[in-house]
């Protein structure tokens, strides 16, 4: 039978393509445009989107297992209960789905609520579901080297609280280990939640910390005002998102994200390996500046 990976041209879903593929399973991607999407041999490629119902039903058809991972957009929690719906009314019971870390404690960041909800229904329905709930990506802040290297800058508002970041391989690695196992056991697994966190708790002064020992000069952390934050999101994504990544970045402040207390060691422990720190993440940066 074959595993459904729907989000497999984001920088976590490829990595999950990747790794089921190594692991010799039948995978299929559904993508908008399949023209753009280079994918291992042997992928089978399904063209649609979460809203085309016909396309989402075919691409169901003779999968077994789903990966979910639904893009930020403003239509998100539509896109995530149409996708569950004909996974179950195509008879597919076993989900694993990316939601995030403490998705049921920030109900006013949109895409937080939206996982929420959508592991609400994978319980009440019955789905046989791994539940992965990641820190922040590590990767996001290739997004923000070109700040770091040039102004001295860690401009991300993460506080003082604490973020468990972690590496979108890890994260995908886990999700491909969790497919496979689900795809492979005789009956429907029950429910289960995995936290997805990085061997470090970081603050922003912690992370500036990395950068200036990596890079060999000065860099200071940005600071906790959101403000400016969401006025540079806003010029190259839509309002809307720019400010719902505000409502984040204030959580973290608040709150941050901090692991469970086994978390480190349940994760090493399913991959058989240390997890990639952030300080892995700026010392490639710095070597390639």
């Amino acid at each position: 039978m074959t595993i459904l990976v729907i989000g497999a041209t984001g920088r976590v879903g490829r990595h999950v393509v990747d790794q089921l593929v190594q692991r010799g399973a039948d995978v299929r991607v559904l993508t908008r445009d399949p023209a753009k999407a280079a994918f291992p041999a042997g992928v089978e490629v399904a063209q649609g989107d979460l809203l085309d119902i016909d396309a989402l039903r075919a691409a169901f058809s003779g999968v077994s297992t789903l990966f979910l991972l639904n893009a930020v957009t403003g239509d998100e929690f539509t896109q995530a209960i149409i996708t569950l719906n004909i996974a179950r009314e195509s008879g597919v019971e076993r989900v694993v789905y990316l939601s995030v870390l403490h998705a049921d404690r920030s109900v006013n960041v949109p895409h937080f609520a939206v996982k929420s909800g959508a592991e609400r229904m994978l319980e009440q329905m019955g789905f046989g579901a791994t539940i992965l709930r990641p820190s922040y990506f590590i990767d996001n802040d290739v997004m923000i080297t070109d700040v770091i290297l040039q102004h001295g800058v860690y401009p991300m508002p993460i506080g003082s609280k604490g973020l468990a970041m972690v590496d979108a391989r890890d994260i995908a690695e886990v999700a491909a280990i969790e497919l496979i196992r689900r795809e492979q056991a005789p009956d429907k697994l029950p429910l289960e939640t995995i936290n997805l966190v990085g061997p470090d708790t970081l603050t922003g002064a912690d992370v500036a910390a990395i950068w200036s020992d990596v890079l060999g000069r000065p860099i200071a952390y940005g600071g906790d005002d959101p403000s400016g934050f969401e006025q540079n999101m806003a010029t190259f994504m839509p309002q809307w998102m720019a400010y719902e990544m505000r409502l984040m970045a204030e959580r973290y402040v608040s709150e941050g994200l901090i692991p469970d207390e086994d978390d480190v060691e349940r994760l090493t422990g399913i991959l058989g390996r240390p997890l990639h720190s952030y300080r892995d993440f700026a010392s490639r940066i710095a070597a390639a500046a």
